[in-house]
């Protein structure tokens, strides 16, 4: 009889975001592995039509919660789907940060049920006094404990080395969109795809510009994603005068994403770490820009250290380093041939169609 596995989530498409993305991939891929999947996540906008159809078009089922103006009900809301969901569930798979909450309160009432969490970086590292010690509460009720990096379970484990925690990368699905190349602006032309935010690092990259184009005058830097801080960077252009190599794209189709990172020479992402507690955790959007042979720069001294292989598939670099910046933009422009195979090869490890095996040894176990 095919196990019937419950996956609580703080994020899910159509939505952007990493967490949610690597819900919907593993409940895909477990579904497809015979498992019998069902997804409670919460409604993340105020007009929910397009999570709706995107709902009634998987093959599993999703239940969404209506968010309220008081964010304690939507909380007690979630919290009471979940229990009544559990009933009838073998497996709890829990991602985020309430979801954590969720599963660990859950487990004093259903205690015969296996729970597992999958923890993402900033959940483990942001929030203050009391989230963080009900986080690590929720944490040791786990029966299994799954970081997407090597990165987050050393960021857990300096709160609580007691935690037995096991790496299984973030993965990513092969691209299924026939991309035709259109020509983008910029040689090399650069991109990043993710929230225009602080800890993406879009700044960054922005900062080195005013150097970057002493060497290289025709670069375009394409920004993709949702715009939360785009006046900002926008001023910054301005002042630096740079404002001519930069094209904000806004958020777009995986479609489009697909055809802007084909037609680009370079993937750059240069997060931060920011002094509330969030931190990058992995970098999917990496290894989807490697599979078509984009290489990439990122940022040291976080959980893009492993979605780069430093050398072979990009360079890692001191995001505050403008001189590192342009030597790494040098170093894989000039060897670009080299670096755009070892891109292509280094993703194959990464695909959702080998990531999910390791989750069915835990789950199997």
């Amino acid at each position: 009889m095919n196990k019937k596995i419950l996956i609580i989530t703080s994020e899910f498409p159509p939505l952007p975001g990493g967490i949610g993305n690597h819900a919907f991939l593993l409940s895909k891929y477990l579904q497809i592995n015979k498992y019998l999947i069902k997804v409670i996540t919460n409604h993340r906008t105020n007009n929910p039509i397009d999570e709706c159809v995107f709902d009634n078009n998987q093959s599993f089922d999703v239940v969404r919660i209506k968010r309220y103006k008081i964010v304690l009900i939507t909380y007690f809301s979630r919290f009471i789907n979940v229990i009544k969901n559990i009933k009838n569930s073998e497996i709890v798979l829990a991602s985020g940060k309430f979801s954590l909450w969720c599963a660990g309160v859950a487990k004093l009432f259903y205690g015969n049920k296996k729970y597992i969490a999958i923890i993402h970086g900033s959940e483990v590292n942001f929030g203050g006094f009391m989230s963080k010690k009900l986080t690590y509460w929720s944490l040791s009720k786990m029966d299994e404990i799954i970081a997407v990096s090597q990165f987050t379970k050393d960021l857990a484990l300096k709160n609580n080395k007691n935690l037995k925690i096991q790496v299984i990368h973030n993965g990513f699905e092969v691209n299924q969109y026939n991309n035709k190349i259109n020509a983008i602006r910029g040689n090399p032309s650069v991109i990043t795809v993710g929230n225009v935010s602080k800890r993406k690092g879009q700044i960054n990259f922005i900062k080195a510009i005013p150097r970057v184009v002493n060497s290289f005058p025709d670069i375009h830097y394409h920004i993709v994603g949702v715009p939360s801080e785009k006046d900002d960077l926008s001023l910054l252009a301005q002042k630096l005068n740079i404002s001519q190599h930069l094209t904000f794209h806004g958020l777009v189709s995986d479609e489009e994403k697909f055809k802007l990172l084909n037609a680009s020479t370079i993937f750059i992402m240069l997060s931060n770490t920011i002094d509330k507690g969030e931190v990058e955790g992995f970098g999917i959007a990496i290894l989807e820009a490697n599979s078509l042979g984009i290489p990439a720069i990122g940022s040291l001294g976080s959980g893009i250290n492993e979605a780069i292989k430093s050398g072979y598939s990009g360079i890692l670099v001191n995001p505050n380093s403008s001189e590192e910046i342009e030597q790494a933009l040098t170093e894989i422009v000039t060897n670009y041939q080299a670096f755009s195979l070892n891109s292509k090869e280094w993703a194959t490890n990464f695909n959702w169609s080998f990531i999910v095996k390791k989750y069915l040894t835990v789950l199997e176990s």
